[in-house]
């Protein structure tokens, strides 16, 4: 079964949040919510998280692909969190999946997974760090390798079947998404 985990910090974008842990699951696929410390996660809107276990809990645990929620703060403390770095680039190493939506694909740049590929964020988020080496595509949800990036929370529900498709087949979303009755 894959397993994914999903860092959850102080402001993240809830509806990204809640989207991606309810598709994944409606797909049984094994997600961990984590939080970057102990207590509740109190998302941008005022929505409050409980996350599943602490980050510093997982940290040695395999997961076959990361995903990181958007929004403001949130996705400033996962960038300010060497754990996250971490995880990234050992997920990455391993031939495992990183995804990010909204604010946070400027997580995966400053982790060094951008270069050379092509990616999506929340309109101006990339283009403000000035990546000579990435091809910012404003699609709703781009896919490049083993890095899915997604624009932001009405992308979410578009974002969250595609890493269903990658993970356990293009049927398994297919069935999700019938069930969702779009």
């Amino acid at each position: 079964m894959a397993r994914v985990l999903i860092p959850l910090a102080q402001g993240c974008e809830e509806l990204e949040a809640v989207t991606i842990i309810d598709l994944l699951r409606r797909a049984s696929i094994d997600v961990t919510t984590a939080g970057l410390e102990p207590g509740p996660v109190v998302a941008s809107r005022g929505v409050t998280l409980l996350p599943d276990r602490l980050l510093d809990e997982v940290m040695e645990e395999t997961f076959q692909m990361i995903v990181l929620p958007g929004g403001l703060p949130g996705a400033d403390h996962l960038n300010n969190d060497p754990r996250i770095r971490m995880l990234l680039q050992r997920i990455s190493g391993e031939q495992g999946y990183t995804a990010a939506i909204c604010a946070a694909p400027k997580v995966l740049a400053s982790a060094g997974l951008l270069g050379g590929r092509r990616a999506t964020g929340y309109p101006g988020v990339l283009d403000s760090l000035r990546l000579n080496d990435v091809t910012i595509d404003p699609s709703a949800v781009v896919r490049d390798g083993p890095i899915i990036t997604s624009r932001g929370p009405g992308t979410a529900m578009d974002f969250a079947l595609e890493l269903i498709a990658v993970l356990v087949g293009e049927e398994k979303r297919a069935e999700v998404e019938a069930g969702l009755a779009r």
